[in-house]
């Protein structure tokens, strides 16, 4: 780091909440406030960084993404399909049930394209290659990728040419040609892949393995490294341009969001660490906030 980062890269919680497994952190323009989930805990929360203001809706299943509705309120990918929440009223009503069997799958990582539709992926509960990827549009769902493990880290590129989406357990990120005015996409090819975790290798000495993203102005892509106690900037060849190391052992995802969208908020975990991490990190769970250089983009909405 050079003396031109001194003001840059000082990482800190955004609120105390502690979450068991937050996830998908979504800044609204609208708003200026910060939405995330906690998996486990069937939460949705809205945090005011300004003032530390922390609201939570209890759920019935666990939520595994959100995303802005066009319109005003959250659309909510549960684990027993997606839901419209009105952040007003606190209503919560159904869309569209599961297209899987809810029983052994859920929904995980997601994110809205420019159009407007929404594209989620899964996570099967045994942890076998049964998970893919759906989009959401016209009021239903239609499958259009799978054979993976883990879902997640569904992003684009700013020009809306390149999808992002990435299999945690695999340790590999795909980059697909996406073709924005059909919705549609290509054959996933590799963009980044990381070494698993050997046999003997300590927690200390893993890089971690790719989780949830966000992608900035530049076109470079912000990876949430899990257990690996980092986060990554790649650059659109999949280069790691830089790395910031974290407080916490486990990152699950950035988004952009502050007043010029040029702060970092990081969603964590807690869930099933040692009690001598969570002593060593206080922060875990935590969303930590930073500043950075470059600019992220801005969240796309559902259309209904």
């Amino acid at each position: 780091m050079n003396a031109s980062d001194s003001a840059l890269y000082q990482i800190g919680a955004a609120g105390p909440a502690v979450a068991a497994l937050g996830e998908s952190p979504l800044w609204s323009v609208a708003e200026q406030c910060l939405f995330y989930v906690d998996i486990p805990r069937r939460q949705v929360l809205r945090l005011d960084p300004a003032s530390g203001e922390l609201r939570h809706w209890q759920l019935d299943s666990e939520p595994g993404c959100i995303a802005l509705l066009e319109g005003g309120g959250l659309a909510v990918a549960q684990r027993n399909g997606l839901w419209r929440l009105d952040t007003q009223t606190g209503e919560h009503h159904q869309l569209a049930a599961a297209p899987f069997d809810s029983a052994k799958q859920r929904f995980n990582d997601g994110k809205p394209d420019a159009q407007g539709r929404f594209w989620i992926g899964t996570i099967d509960d045994a942890r076998a290659p049964n998970a893919g990827l759906y989009r959401y549009a016209n009021g239903g769902f239609e499958s259009v990728a799978g054979g993976i493990v883990t879902s997640n880290g569904v992003a684009w590129s700013p020009d809306q040419r390149r999808m992002y989406w990435s299999d945690t357990k695999a340790h590999e990120i795909y980059v697909l040609d996406f073709d924005a005015a059909a919705g549609t996409i290509a054959e996933r090819q590799l963009f980044a892949k990381f070494a698993p975790r050997a046999a003997g290798e300590t927690l200390d000495q893993y890089g971690g393995r790719p989780d949830g993203a966000a992608v900035d102005v530049e076109g470079c892509y912000w990876v949430a490294m899990f257990e690996g106690q980092r986060l990554l900037r790649l650059s659109p060849e999949g280069q790691v341009l830089r790395e910031l190391r974290l407080p916490v052992r486990c990152p699950t995802m950035p988004t952009f969001g502050g007043a010029n969208l040029r702060t970092l908020y990081i969603t964590t975990a807690s869930e099933g660490r040692s009690v001598e991490e969570l002593a060593a990190q206080p922060l875990a769970g935590c969303v930590l906030e930073v500043r950075v250089e470059v600019a992220g983009l801005p969240a796309n909405s559902l259309k209904l």
